[in-house]
């Protein structure tokens, strides 16, 4: 249920930072339908995916990576020493021994968490003119409707409705007690506790870069140095992957470029001469490289929330962890840039695109990738 919540107010929390900068420029576009234009340019996360898909069907490693596999296979596993405030951290959402497993007890909260989300979201966007418009389709009502919708108050009336009914399921099965139950109930909330607080801390540093106006200055800077606003999909993509790094949080990454980018991208595309179809491909695509960047950095990072939590998962050393993966995700940041970012900005066509990208990444693992050998018996 924490993942849910984290991933549906993880999107809540980009429609805000994108709406707000639509707002401030005046734009009459929606931030969903601006989110949703901008996945097509999303080519670090997409290609990370088929990337992993093509290491696995090749059988091939190379980098730190294949020494560890290699190392593996002959001298087996042995699970590494974990910081103790992860491991405790983790004891306290493991189950308890005495309580007997029941698959319905999470189908039921997840899917009232889904659902009530989706129907707060046709509930508080709903507008009768728009479905009885029969000049338009379907799938462009519900986009205008969810469009129009208030994200916010969904994500609660979702979350609660399946934080209640979690509640309830314990306490009527007696699979906890209440004070379990709500010992339990605390631990959630303490797992997302930092996230909430990069939330509120970063629409507040959002709200003050607004009101310094350092889009505007960033703005005329970019100008004066005489920047082609091609090149802005690959320069918001290079900051956020360094400032994500450094501070391990994409979260925080994001709210503090949007405010400064998206501004600065819409005037600087009007500056140079560009009409409103091209200055919103533009805009939707240093959206999408922003957060792309963003996840690169906090991908590799050793100090991100996520990385930490996936050595711990897989028992892995942490700092094998991040040097194993990092010649993989510098490798997809690359190509993604120089074959899909770069020339997409010029006006490639991202579908022309991705056959190239996935081509090129099959070709560095084909020639650069070293087959595992298998296990001797």
């Amino acid at each position: 249920m924490a993942s849910i919540a984290f991933v549906t107010t993880w999107i809540g929390a980009e429609l805000s930072y994108i709406q707000n900068s639509i707002t401030q420029l005046g734009l009459n576009e929606s931030a969903y339908n601006i989110f949703f234009s901008s996945l097509k340019y999303s080519f670090y996360p997409i290609l990370t995916l088929i990337f992993i898909l093509i290491l696995i069907y090749a059988g091939r490693d190379y980098g730190p990576m294949l020494t560890a596999e290699r190392r593996a296979r002959e001298k087996g596993v042995t699970a590494a020493d974990m910081e103790q405030k992860l491991q405790t951290d983790l004891k306290e959402m493991e189950v308890s021994d005495h309580i007997k497993p029941n698959i319905y007890n999470a189908i039921i909260p997840i899917a009232i968490i889904i659902f009530g989300t989706i129907a707060g979201l046709f509930y508080t966007g709903w507008n009768p003119a728009v479905w009885e418009n029969k000049s338009i389709g379907f799938i462009t009502k519900i986009s205008e409707t969810i469009g129009a919708s208030d994200s916010y108050k969904a994500l609660i009336w979702g979350s609660l409705g399946g934080l209640i009914s979690a509640m309830f399921l314990s306490l009527s099965k007696k699979k906890l007690g209440l004070q379990n139950t709500m010992d339990s109930m605390i631990n959630g909330f303490k797992a997302m506790l930092s996230a909430i607080v990069i939330l509120i801390l970063a629409w507040s540093l959002a709200a003050l870069i607004s009101d310094l106006h350092t889009a505007e200055f960033i703005t005329s800077a970019i100008q004066s140095a005489n920047m082609s606003p091609y090149l802005l999909p690959v320069l918001s993509f290079v900051i956020s992957a360094l400032m994500s790094f450094s501070t391990g949080t994409s979260w925080g990454t994001m709210a503090i470029m949007y405010p400064l980018v998206l501004p600065a991208t819409w005037f600087l595309c009007q500056e140079t001469g560009m009409d409103y179809n091209a200055s919103l491909m533009l805009f939707s695509h240093v959206v999408s490289t922003v957060i792309a960047g963003s996840v690169f950095g906090d991908h590799c990072s050793p100090i991100s929330d996520t990385t930490i939590l996936s050595s711990l998962a897989s028992s892995c050393n942490h700092i094998q962890h991040v040097r194993t993966q990092l010649p993989y995700a510098l490798t997809v940041a690359v190509v993604g840039l120089v074959f899909g970012t770069l020339p997409v900005a010029y006006g490639l066509s991202p579908w022309i695109a991705y056959p190239i990208l996935i081509g090129v990444c099959f070709l560095i693992i084909r020639f650069f990738g070293k087959k595992v050998e298998p296990v001797k018996q």
